[in-house]
């Protein structure tokens, strides 16, 4: 195996095991998730709410129990509209591919129990793609505009960070071209940054702050602050357990939503240079906190709260990408895979032959460049000026 496919397997499993522990604790405070499994998670567990399917009769997703939840399956979904373009993505081709991923494709949708579509699963912010795509027949590059601003472009972008290997700059630069697709302002930035941190993290024996100052270096606006400002918070603290208040009170003033996290204010999700999504940042600091360590960064995450399955998936394709699938509890890898009838395994090869062909692509383009540029710059001119 070769250390792109190590990577790529540990960075897709990493992502979707930590969305699939997240997912049951997802939109709840920490006191609220001690209370409600008699301390902290400390694996898969059941629903929070054991009557799922009408506790919240707008999306009635059967979340606990090792199901992936729409995190893993838009990142899914990015893995095929690479296979299908065979090359790097613009926001033209991604909007191209992505519509008849959400709305011509079955597959399995584990919180559903059924195989539908993907736009039957997707939060409002995803099924904007298709009303501004498909529907208004929106501009790619600026159709994010107007949607709400979360972290629904950035759960996904794991993908851009693999094929962009060793290259977090180009990583950057792509997720953003994708993501204007879907999101603006800080949603669409923290794509990029994401993508960087998942590409610097498949470089082998890079460290996590490494990855971490990638990640300040790249970012801009609020998105930076907020990055900067909770990894300051995080060197004070040695073990996430005592340190879950902290982590939130830093991050309050970047985030938009309010302390009641289901109940967010008429300011919430709007554009602002000054903002940043709660999810990366989070991400990040309980990264650096557990200094890469898979299991526990996502059981940090988990334990978090508040959109911890968004927190979770981004840690685990970082951490992943950095240890590998045997970094991740086996039996959380054989529960996942087997209530959300999946082959991790699968994909992750699937992706990192995918990437290995591009990357064939770009040397060749870069052989061609060099041999153009080497004619311009050093070569004296064919002709003489009369």
């Amino acid at each position: 195996m070769t250390a792109l496919e190590h990577a790529t397997i540990g960075a897709l499993t990493g992502a979707a095991i930590g969305d699939a522990l997240g997912g049951a604790t997802e939109g709840y405070s920490p006191e609220q998730i001690q209370r409600r499994y008699g301390g902290f998670v400390e694996g898969i567990v059941p629903p929070f709410n054991p009557d799922w399917q009408n506790a919240r009769p707008v999306s009635p997703f059967h979340k606990g129990d090792g199901h992936i939840t729409d995190d893993s399956l838009m990142t899914e979904s990015l893995v095929s509209v690479y296979s299908h373009v065979g090359d790097h993505l613009d926001a033209y081709s991604f909007a191209a591919h992505i519509i008849p991923e959400l709305i011509e494709k079955k597959r399995w949708i584990p919180e559903l129990h059924q195989e539908t579509l993907l736009i039957h699963r997707v939060f409002h912010a995803e099924k904007w793609l298709v009303h501004k795509l498909h529907h208004s027949h929106a501009d790619p590059r600026e159709a994010g505009v107007g949607n709400m601003v979360n972290c629904g472009a950035t759960m996904y972008m794991a993908p851009v960070g693999i094929v962009n290997a060793g290259a977090p700059e180009a990583a950057y630069k792509e997720a953003i071209d994708i993501a204007g697709a879907h999101q603006s302002s800080y949603g669409r930035e923290a794509a990029g940054v994401f993508a960087a941190a998942v590409a610097a993290a498949i470089t082998p024996q890079t460290k996590v702050d490494e990855i971490l100052e990638i990640a300040v270096d790249l970012a801009h606006d609020g998105t930076k602050s907020a990055i900067q400002t909770i990894l300051k918070t995080a060197e004070t603290i040695s073990d996430w357990r005592a340190g879950l208040q902290e982590l939130r009170r830093s991050i309050a003033p970047f985030d938009s939503m309010a302390e009641a996290y289901r109940e967010p204010g008429p300011d919430a999700r709007k554009p602002s240079r000054l903002r940043a999504i709660e999810e990366l940042p989070i991400a990040l600091a309980i990264l650096k906190i557990t200094r890469g360590n898979f299991k526990e960064g996502v059981l940090g995450a988990i334990n978090y709260g508040r959109d911890s399955d968004s927190i979770a998936t981004m840690l685990g394709a970082i951490s992943g990408a950095m240890n590998g699938r045997n970094s991740i509890p086996e039996d959380w890898v054989e529960t996942v895979e087997r209530e959300s009838k999946r082959d991790f395994l699968a994909l992750g090869k699937t992706m990192a032959a995918i990437a290995r062909n591009i990357a064939e692509k770009d040397a060749a383009r870069e052989s061609r460049v060099a041999l153009a540029r080497e004619k311009i710059y050093s070569n004296p001119p064919l002709y003489r000026a009369k």
